[in-house]
């Protein structure tokens, strides 16, 4: 089958879904492309931290090791976080694709507006999805743009049967732009399992190269120091030691720090008076061994598509008590922290270095077989075949 993704912002060292569900589908046989903006006029936010030096070659070497091929299009302007494209270049590159189907990511931004007309004018099948839950809808035009959407859009969606992938359990898109869930499946976001897996002589190494003992206690965080991700609150929970163990223990932050808030957490991290490893972002890719050699994982605030990765090297996880991470702790596999807590963050952080072995094994173990039974993106990307199969039912239903 030939696919077509389009995606307002794409980088190849990123763990995004389309990086990963565009990798499974060409790994399967599939003739896949990715139609996505260039990045010389992207915004600083969403370009540092990753980067977009040698862009080009970077890209080249997600083909070579993918087999995805990726086409960048020159854009008209970035405005409130959506690409604005030149609507000719970018339906005349899908034209010229010839797809079975075109996906294209994210159900609100300009790109999928456009594109779900366009592709149900010209009879090609077409699905999106959503990523979007109340605690990520700040935007001050949003009541605005909903009833916009639920007046212009959604008819297209429902009259057409369009499929809307929802990527978490909320009822976002039907409480705010009146989309049926009905037509809406759930498929959550998962891990590569290729890459990501516990491996003892990847721990072994790992720690040896960065003096780290085999008895220390890692904690991990690998991501964005900045606000949205609770950058001062990790560094001031870790600032001070942890009474009340025998347990020496290491914290192994990877990503970079950017602007001022950045240096006000750089500068947290200089008075810890516990050992802190510092090591710039890394590509997806090179993060599983980082990943192996460590013990748990902190997410400060939210919680990045990383949960899923660090659970399968078997890494328990502490995190904020929000509506989505409560959602995903059921199995005995992370503790929960109050949201902005700096103390009981703390808290946790100790609680896990007095765990005993035997209940850390047990959560390691929970969280192991949580991802390998459920969130595989081999499971992930046949979930999402089976939406693009009766896709693809239904508009030769129409057709024939």
């Amino acid at each position: 089958m030939r696919i077509v993704h389009v995606e307002d912002f794409f980088h190849p060292d990123a763990g995004y879904q389309v990086n990963l569900l565009a990798k499974y589908m060409a790994k399967n046989g599939n003739e896949v492309y990715v139609i996505t903006a260039q990045l010389d006029k992207m915004p600083d936010y969403l370009t540092k931290f990753f980067g977009k030096e040698n862009i080009e070659g970077r890209d080249r070497e997600y083909e070579d090791i993918t087999g995805v091929s990726i086409i960048r299009l020159p854009f008209k302007h970035y405005i409130s976080g959506r690409v604005i494209w030149n609507k000719d270049k970018l339906f005349s590159k899908i034209d010229s694709i010839e797809p079975d189907i075109v996906y294209t990511h994210g159900n609100d931004t300009y790109t999928s507006m456009v594109l779900l007309n366009r592709c149900t004018q010209k009879k090609i099948p077409v699905i999106t999805d959503s990523h979007m839950v109340d605690i990520a809808s700040n935007n001050k035009f949003r009541d605005v743009f909903r009833l916009y959407y639920r007046h212009f859009v959604t008819p297209i969606i429902t009259k057409n049967n369009i499929t809307v992938i929802r990527t978490a359990d909320t009822d976002y898109i039907e409480k705010y732009f009146n989309i049926p869930l009905a037509n809406c499946p759930i498929i959550s976001f998962g891990s590569d399992l290729l890459l990501f897996h516990p491996d003892k002589d990847a721990r072994r190494t790992g720690r040896k190269h960065l003096d780290i003992g085999e008895d220390d206690f890692v904690f991990i965080y690998a991501g964005k120091l900045d606000e949205e991700k609770g950058g001062k609150l990790l560094a001031s929970a870790i600032q001070d030691t942890f009474e009340g163990t025998n347990r020496k223990v290491v914290f192994l932050i990877i990503g970079n720090t950017v602007g001022e808030y950045g240096n006000d957490v750089k500068k947290i991290f200089e008075r810890s008076k516990n050992r802190i490893i510092r090591i710039p972002t890394q590509a997806y890719v090179n993060l599983a061994q980082y990943y192996q050699l460590a013990d748990a994982a902190i997410f400060p605030k939210q919680c990045s598509l990383s949960f899923y990765d660090v659970h399968a090297c078997g890494l328990p996880v502490i995190f904020e008590d929000n509506s989505i991470n409560k959602s995903r702790a059921v199995s005995n596999d992370a503790i929960l922290f109050r949201a902005g807590s700096e103390d009981d963050l703390r808290k946790k952080i100790r609680d896990m270095l007095n765990m005993s072995e035997s209940y850390y094994e047990v959560m390691s173990k929970n969280g192991l077989r949580l991802v390998q039974e459920n969130y595989s993106y081999q499971i992930i990307y046949e979930s999402y075949m089976r939406e693009i199969d009766k896709t693809m039912k239904y508009h030769n239903s129409l057709n024939h």
